[in-house]
């Protein structure tokens, strides 16, 4: 039962940079039978040296760049792992640089030159450093690279990207050719100083060049070779922009690439057959053989298959959006989340706005990806304070399953109205002039200052201030309705007219405010004030036949009422006459029709007959009303209805004749 080795094992060729590395194997033993899986972990030595891809190298540096500058340096490979790997840098002493060792996503280190003290290309033209990789074995290894520094005359302006990381995710089948990712800069400089060319970084890994393609002028990063997410998930990739100037400036970013798994590897069946030929009279349950499924692939594209059979489930059924008017176009307001416990495609959400309860087509939109809900258009609260619309989260499924979610949007109010004055009309080239008469007692008041603000809540409360007045003593106003007292008793030689101006103001933040300007004249009859106007009125105005013709319009409109007027008594009292009349004639008549006084009777008497119905007469010229019963007819004696007639209040006889406009008919 001893394992022995065959033949001299190098851990770097059987795992390169994969840690552990092990060997499997399995043992097969019978009598008994059993089956033993068993792993060989090879462990590293210390056996490789770190190497830099060159013996020297070269560094052009400006003597304007600032002190803070970054300088990647090329990185030194060394195969062995763990501790024995790559494990530090170290740099000569100089004045002017120091070193500055990063660790990548992968555990690899990497070194940066670091400007401390600025260069003097007159002082001193160049500089020669010793960089030194150690690894961390005992005794360390050790690897070393001269580096020589060329102070020169640089650009102004070096590229700058807009970006310091790039993210981006490939799938791992993608074809050659496809792009990952565009990087951008941008130099200030004109011309040549201004042309930018995009490079990897001098650090970049070999593996890196060969699986990816930087296009050189536009900065278009693309998939070169065949991606494989079982041998790297994440690439970390170093690139830099560099100028044609004399003296380029350089500027650097990083770009992370994600490769995605796809299912590409068929699960594996491996079958180890531990009794063949089976006899004829093996007993049940005899093993015939040993079955192991593998899948390389990872996550869900190692598991069984999904069936869509969950619809997409929102964090919460419904979304209150507040969001304060005069907004800025284009921004974000809302991001509805959802999940679907299915796998792949049947787990692939997409958003899509339903119809609300407003043609909101150009005033929202989301995202049909993320479900990121923007608001294309600035609103107004006093426009419309609520916008109601459905989001319907659907997956890939076939077919897809949905749900839906209900968002409201409330418009939240901004003090963006000054108060606006009614009373009186600011724009008018009319005078408003307000009379009070001399001899006033205090607390009289004269006039009010009316006015609205069109916002809301506390933005619209408005308050009134006596800004300026002819006597600051005289009047007063009331600082919330805006009323305009008298402060003290008039007197004889208070000044005849009066000028007013009101401050409005609003409570919102800011504050807005606007005036009015109040004309008040002390008089003892509107004929003066009157008088008064029509001095100090243009000898011209061109209104004045309106003037003339309003009046006229008054007189013709009084003459036709009281025409009207006249008519309707007239023929109120022939209505009366008929009905007298009718009454005088009907004391002969034994089938009569039944008179107000068969109403009056049935309502003095109490009797409420099986069916009726009710009616009111109200009169023009009483100051009462009656609510009268009517029945159908009966053939109580008339004697009856005239002795409650007689018996009753002495003005209800004229009441009720002058009501009777329509007389029931034998038939009713």
């Amino acid at each position: 039962g001893a394992l022995l080795v065959n033949e001299r094992i190098d851990r770097e060729e059987l795992c390169g940079a994969l840690s552990p590395c092990s060997l499997s194997f399995e043992i097969v033993v019978e009598n008994p039978l059993e089956l033993y899986s068993g792993t060989v972990e090879i462990q590293d030595i210390n056996d490789n040296d770190p190497a830099f891809p060159s013996s020297q190298a070269r560094l052009e540096i400006s003597e304007s760049v600032a002190a803070g500058a970054r300088f990647p340096l090329e990185s030194a490979q060394d195969p062995d792992v763990g501790v024995n790997s790559l494990q530090t840098y170290q740099l000569s002493a100089n004045p002017n640089f120091a070193l500055d060792v990063q660790t990548r996503v992968d555990g690899s280190k990497y070194a940066e030159l670091v400007l401390e003290k600025e260069l003097d290309r007159e002082e001193q033209r160049e500089l020669n450093l010793v960089l030194t990789a150690l690894d961390g074995g005992s005794p360390p290894r050790s690897a070393h690279v001269q580096i020589h520094i060329d102070v020169v005359d640089a650009n102004d302006n070096a590229p700058v990207f807009n970006q310091s990381t790039y993210k981006a995710s490939v799938r791992e089948n993608t074809p050659s050719g496809t792009l990952v990712a565009r990087i951008s800069a941008y130099d200030l400089d004109d011309g040549p100083n201004g042309d930018i060319v995009y490079s990897f970084s001098s650090h970049t890994p070999a593996k890196v060049r060969e699986l990816f393609a930087l296009d050189s002028a536009t900065g278009e990063l693309r998939v070169k070779g065949q991606l494989d997410y079982e041998e790297a998930k994440l690439y970390e990739i170093y690139l830099q922009a560099k100028d044609k100037g004399a003296v380029p400036g350089v500027a650097h970013c990083k770009v992370l690439v994600e490769v995605v798994d796809v299912n590409d590897n068929a699960p594996e069946v491996t079958v180890t057959s531990v009794y063949s030929p089976v006899p004829e009279d093996a007993a049940p349950g005899t093993v015939v053989a040993l079955l192991s499924v593998t899948d390389l692939d990872s996550h869900d594209n190692g598991l069984v298959s999904d069936v869509n059979d969950n619809a997409p489930k929102a964090s919460q059924d419904s979304y209150d959006v507040y969001v304060p008017e005069n907004n800025v176009p284009g921004i974000p307001i809302l991001n509805v989340s959802a999940t679907d416990p299915d796998l792949g495609r049947n787990a692939h959400l997409s958003y899509t706005l339903l119809q609300g309860d407003t043609a909101f087509g150009h005033l929202f939109s989301i995202n049909r990806e993320n479900g990121t809900l923007y608001l294309l258009t600035s609103l107004d609260h006093e426009d419309q304070v609520e916008f109601g619309m459905m989001v319907q989260v659907q997956d890939g499924g076939f077919p897809p399953l949905d749900t839906n979610v209900s968002v409201s949007v409330f418009v939240t109010d901004l003090n963006d109205n000054a108060p606006t004055v009614l009373y009186p009309h600011p724009n008018t080239t009319a005078g408003y002039t307000d009379v009070v008469a001399p001899g006033t007692p205090a607390g009289h008041m004269v006039t009010k200052v009316v006015a609205v603000d069109a916002d809301a809540g506390y933005n619209a409360w408005i308050s009134y201030t006596l800004l300026q007045a002819t006597d600051p003593s005289l009047f007063s106003v009331g600082p919330h309705n805006g009323e305009i007292f008298t402060a003290r008793q008039l007197r004889e030689d208070d000044a005849p007219e009066h000028t007013l101006i009101i401050l409005l103001k609003d409570h919102g933040e800011p504050v807005l405010s606007t005036s009015a300007t109040i004309s008040i004249s002390v008089a003892e009859m509107v004929k003066e004030v009157l008088t008064d106007l029509t001095d100090v009125a243009p000898a011209s105005d061109p209104r004045r036949h309106v003037t003339f013709y309003l009046i006229l319009a008054v007189i013709l409109v009084s003459a036709a009422f009281f025409i009207t007027m006249l008519s309707v008594g007239i023929f109120k009292c022939y209505k009366w006459r008929k009905s007298k009349e009718l009454y005088n004639s009907s004391r002969s008549t034994t089938y009569r029709t039944p008179g107000p006084f068969h109403h009056i009777d049935a309502v003095r008497g109490g009797f409420t007959p099986p069916s009726f119905y009710h009616q009111v007469y109200l009169t023009t010229d009483s100051r009462q009303s009656d609510l009268l019963c009517k029945k159908p007819f009966t053939s109580s004696p008339l004697g009856s209805r005239q002795g409650t007639i007689r018996n009753g209040e002495p003005g209800l006889y004229h009441q009720i004749v002058g009501t009777a406009s329509r007389l029931p008919t034998p038939a009713e």
